[in-house]
């Protein structure tokens, strides 16, 4: 069997802190909680560990401060086999931290300190693509980043993945080599993506060419559409309960590269993510094993 082209993740490491709590609090509110742990976060981090969960060889590039919080994230990271050689450590930067709050049903909160994150610099030598490779970046590392897997992704002949969450501002010519752009359909909204009686599955396949060379957008409890090359469909999403939605859309996105690594279609690809994010939102915590 041949071996699975590599991922490359380009992303963020945060160290999350989440606490249950009964109501979100109002401005001025104090509520009680009940904590949750300190967790491996970050989407960079998320998607690398379900990357690795879905069989891919995995290689991180991101950066992280010189304290005890780094230390673990990576440790964290290489234990899932997650290669971690293109981990910067910042001694003037600490890592990032994230503060969760997450309601009775799952849904929550997210501040996020970037730290490291947000001084991240990536070269295309540190990339070091090869022809078939997956490049996955986040909206959660600086813009400069960004392009630059962009560019060495297209010199190379790797496929550029695309999750711009939170949506950044990003020359045009980066998202348009993206294969694919992952949104939500906020996101998607953000960048003028919007569904004409519900058909997200057509808003999908109108934005191909004019925004990307394919588009995913995930619709929560409705599965997510796709649209590319291999055609326009919708994935439903996995019957679960949920437990906590944090990091349900990192699950689908590195799921998702895992399975291009491997060969499959777009259509494949969005189902093994659908299958991921239900996998994590009945569990608690970010990146749950």
């Amino acid at each position: 069997m041949t071996e699975p082209e590599q991922v490359i993740v380009v992303g963020s490491i945060n160290v999350d802190a989440a606490v249950l709590v009964e109501r979100f609090p109002e401005p001025g509110e104090t509520v009680f909680g009940h904590s949750m742990g300190e967790r491996l976060g970050g989407k960079g981090a998320n998607q690398a560990l379900a990357a690795a969960r879905g069989g891919a060889r995995v290689r991180f590039v991101g950066a992280v401060g010189d304290d005890g919080h780094g230390s673990r994230a990576r440790g964290v990271l290489e234990a899932a086999g997650v290669d971690v050689g293109g981990i910067v450590t910042l001694p003037e930067e600490s890592t990032g931290t994230a503060a969760i709050a997450v309601g009775p049903a799952g849904e929550n909160t997210i501040i996020v300190a970037s730290g490291a994150n947000a001084a991240i610099v990536v070269t295309a030598q540190d990339l070091g693509l090869a022809d078939g490779d997956v490049v996955v970046v986040q909206g959660e590392v600086p813009p400069a980043a960004i392009s630059v897997a962009a560019n060495a992704s297209a010199e190379a002949g790797a496929r550029f993945v695309l999750n711009l969450a939170p949506v950044i501002a990003l020359p045009r010519e980066v998202v348009a080599v993206a294969d694919p752009v992952i949104l939500n359909e906020h996101e998607a909204a953000e960048l003028g993506v919007t569904a004409s009686g519900g058909d997200w599955a057509g808003a999908a396949a109108g934005a191909v060419g004019s925004l990307a060379r394919s588009v995913v957008i995930t619709l929560g409890a409705e599965g997510a559409v796709y649209a590319g090359r291999d055609g326009v469909g919708h994935v439903d999403a996995v019957p679960t309960t949920v437990v906590d939605t944090t990091g349900a859309g990192d699950a689908f996105v590195g799921a998702l590269a895992a399975a291009l690594a491997a060969g499959g279609t777009l259509a494949e690809a969005v189902s093994a993510g659908a299958t991921e994010a239900a996998r994590v939102v009945a569990l608690s915590g970010a990146s749950p094993d």
